[in-house]
């Protein structure tokens, strides 16, 4: 049995997020191919994921012992460093991803955790995972000239490379704000490829 981290991050109410029609489909076929694994979904808005502060800071570059594993901090890099496979789907906002995301990452990348300092420098400690990224975009940004703006998942791509997880997979919908383009056509066709690659992870 595997353990999938489903992490969503899109602050639109249920229903209305075309990122979540994706990447909930995703995870329907998923758990329709793979019912004996453990799907753990975590919203990180109703988490209510905040920025680190100075104190929590010194949490992270703390200890790590029995206790500290259920700290309000820490227990976020544990839960990562715990499963199998990982699921992330956001929206693009500014070329990159939502601040939560990026906020969540800091709770996550905890040395000691998922990853550790040795003589030649960093090391993942989440080796042999793998995951994969949904994410919808207005504009069109799989292709030159826009593709050299795209820096969300072009970031997550390097951070999960960082803690050791090379195997990531991208599946986008782009072109979502574009007047000309038939959206529910795009969205019909980026559920289909979601679903194909669902029945591979």
């Amino acid at each position: 049995m595997s353990k999938i981290l489903y992490i969503k991050a899109n602050s639109k109410p249920k229903g209305q997020s075309r990122t979540f029609k994706i990447s909930d489909s995703f995870i329907d076929k998923y758990r329709e191919e793979n019912p004996q694994d453990e799907v753990i979904t975590l919203d990180l808005y109703q988490e209510g994921i905040k920025s680190l502060t100075e104190e929590d800071i010194g949490v992270v570059f703390g200890p790590k012992n029995e206790e500290s594993k259920n700290h309000p901090i820490l227990k976020y890099a544990y839960q990562f460093a715990d499963v199998d496979k990982y699921v992330i789907a956001e929206p693009m906002w500014n070329l990159s991803v939502p601040a939560i995301l990026k906020a969540y990452i800091d709770y996550i990348c905890v040395v000691g955790i998922t990853f550790k300092y040795t003589d030649k420098g960093p090391v993942g400690l989440c080796e042999n995972k793998k995951a994969i990224n949904i994410t919808s975009r207005g504009g069109i940004y799989d292709i030159e000239p826009n593709s050299n703006f795209e820096m969300g998942d072009r970031y997550l791509r390097t951070i999960f490379g960082f803690l050791g997880i090379t195997d990531f997979t991208t599946i986008s919908a782009d072109g979502l704000d574009m007047a000309s383009n038939d959206i529910e056509d795009i969205l019909k066709r980026t559920i289909e490829e979601a679903e194909n690659t669902a029945k591979q992870f």
